[in-house]
């Protein structure tokens, strides 16, 4: 079962677990579980996708209920006129709150692109930094005796493929479970560590006006057991409250 965070008429939202696939894909052909047929299955209607999550990234994914819907959505997601906002854990002490305005080369899929003629273009790129809180640990997992990591907010500007993932790795301060473009041996220390095998990258907050009503929708998706055990080992809890969304509400506690 899914946890639904949003339903009405017109569309549903789902708060999605790391590692579960958005729908069938030649990325792994033998995967027999998508968030569409389960969502599908489990309220009883087809289901339109809107937006994408990775695989290891968890949150907020959105469906509309009928073609038309789907149109609407679709068009603030390429106007960018929503607000997304992802939270990460990520290695090393991050204290500035900057913008990355740093263009990335396009990511073509090995197996859906393979055959494509056109080589990568440079596509521009931006994502909004706010650290939140950091800690340092008595534990060496590299060259150091300790270990320091920080919580912080993303907010992409542009929706490009791994764009948060590939905007820390180039701050180095890659996101913790990253196994494309993290730290593997950071990602092994925090593992063997803390218990905590999955990518510490989730989608939390969604603003976007509801496509029928025009009314403000504000979608938040509560953060699982691993994020939370990996908050309150880092001692975050408090700082996470003041956050003022509601991330750690969940059935989890």
């Amino acid at each position: 079962m899914l946890e639904i965070i949003y339903h009405d008429e017109y569309m549903v939202a789902v708060n999605k677990p790391a590692g579960m696939l958005v729908h069938r894909s030649w990325l792994d052909s033998k995967e027999t579980v998508f968030v569409m047929q389960t969502l599908r299955d489990q309220i009883g209607q087809y289901v339109y996708p809107i937006h994408r999550l990775d695989r290891p990234t968890s949150g907020i994914l959105l469906f509309a209920l009928s073609s038309e819907v789907a149109r609407l959505l679709a068009a603030q997601f390429e106007s960018h006129q929503l607000e997304k906002v992802y939270h990460a854990i990520v290695r090393g002490y991050l204290t500035e709150e900057q913008t990355i305005d740093y263009p990335l080369l396009e990511e073509l899929d090995k197996i859906a692109d393979k055959h494509a003629s056109r080589e990568p273009v440079l596509q521009e790129c931006i994502t909004h930094c706010k650290p939140i809180a950091t800690v340092e640990c008595p534990i060496a997992i590299g060259r150091y005796d300790t270990s320091r990591f920080s919580l912080v907010e993303l907010r992409p500007e542009t929706g490009r493929k791994h764009q948060l993932r590939r905007h820390m790795s180039h701050l180095r301060h890659p996101i913790i479970g990253d196994s494309k473009h993290g730290d593997l041996r950071q990602n092994r220390g925090v593992n063997a560590n803390f218990s905590v095998s999955r990518l510490m990258l989730h989608a939390s907050l969604l603003n976007l006006n509801h496509p029928i009503t025009k009314e403000n929708i504000s979608l938040v998706a509560p953060w699982d057991t691993q994020w939370l055990s990996l908050i309150e080992q880092f001692g975050w809890s408090d700082k996470v409250v003041k956050l003022g969304i509601n991330v750690i509400n969940s059935s989890n506690e």
